[in-house]
């Protein structure tokens, strides 16, 4: 599996297994255990979660896993985010809102690696653009994170190139990934220069939602219908899988995005772990690129 460097501390594998879901997916402690192996030996080290996922209850099941297996915690990459205070029965919040401010950020991480009985987060995200940001404060925070040994790096979710560049501005070390909505069908960060900025700064996109939420293979409505079209056409070519030629799609851009699996089935990782095998032509990735109706050459 190939590896991207994030920085001196953080190597993380190409492709990501989400967690989004886990607490759906009612396992038992040894159930995930033998997952997280079979991810593992996959060569899939990075696992994505967040403090809200699973009703605030991911990171508890998480950090079930690693007292019963702590041998796991040196083969793999934690990711989490911070930043919304979810409306939920766990906790006083009357609405659900973005917090970003220090002692939310210090006490969320805090508490997140004692939930996952984990020393450090590898990687700890920004989870959304927080209209109330305050870019200076936040920068500083995320410096101290780092510097105590917290996180081993930082980096921020749907962040548009502006508020970015004005978070890293307040920074000393550096934003490593933005983790941002792509695929067949989703090109906002191609609209809105988050592509072209995430190559000036050398910053790696981490890429959810790969298949649309799964409605890419889907759904009645004609974009997924026109992008499908063209995807099983190419997938057949190939030989391989429709769902493999996307994360292929996705693998091919010079951005060296890190696409996350969300299922829970390990066969659907291998899936997107083959696309590591296929080489698709320049062209090909235009006819993806253009499949679904929303993107035109001029």
């Amino acid at each position: 599996m190939e590896k991207i460097n994030l920085n001196p501390q953080v190597s993380v594998s190409r492709i990501v297994q989400g967690l989004w879901r886990l607490t759906d997916w009612n396992w038992t402690v040894t159930q995930t255990i033998e997952f997280i192996e079979q991810c593992i030996a996959l060569g899939v080290t990075t696992f994505d979660t967040a403090e809200i996922y699973g009703n605030y209850a991911c990171e508890d099941r998480i950090g079930e896993v690693l007292k019963a297996a702590p041998h796991l915690r040196d083969q793999i990459e934690i990711v989490t985010k911070t930043g919304i205070n979810m409306f939920s029965d766990k906790r006083a919040y009357t609405m659900s809102h973005y917090d970003t401010r220090k002692h939310k950020v210090v006490l969320s991480c805090q508490e997140s690696i004692k939930r996952m009985n984990c020393d450090v987060i590898d990687l700890f995200l920004i989870h959304r653009e927080d209209p109330l940001i305050d870019h200076q404060q936040l920068g500083k925070t995320l410096d101290e994170l780092v510097d105590a040994g917290w996180v081993k790096a930082v980096g921020v979710s749907n962040f548009d190139p502006m508020k970015f560049d004005a978070l890293q501005s307040h920074m000393r070390h550096r934003l490593v990934v933005n983790q941002i909505d792509w695929s067949p069908v989703c090109f906002e960060h191609f609209q809105n220069g988050n592509m072209d900025y995430l190559q000036k700064m050398n910053v790696v996109p981490m890429i959810w939602s790969p298949l649309a939420g799964g409605r890419l293979f889907t759904s009645s409505e004609e974009k997924y219908i026109k992008a499908r079209k063209k995807i099983d056409e190419i997938a057949h070519r190939y030989g391989v899988d429709s769902e493999t030629i996307v994360f292929a799609w996705l693998l091919y851009h010079p951005v060296k995005a890190l696409p996350i699996s969300g299922s829970s089935k390990i066969k659907r990782l291998k899936l997107a772990v083959d696309a590591l095998n296929v080489a698709l032509t320049h062209q090909e990735w235009y006819e993806i690129y253009t499949a679904s109706g929303q993107q035109r050459l001029r």
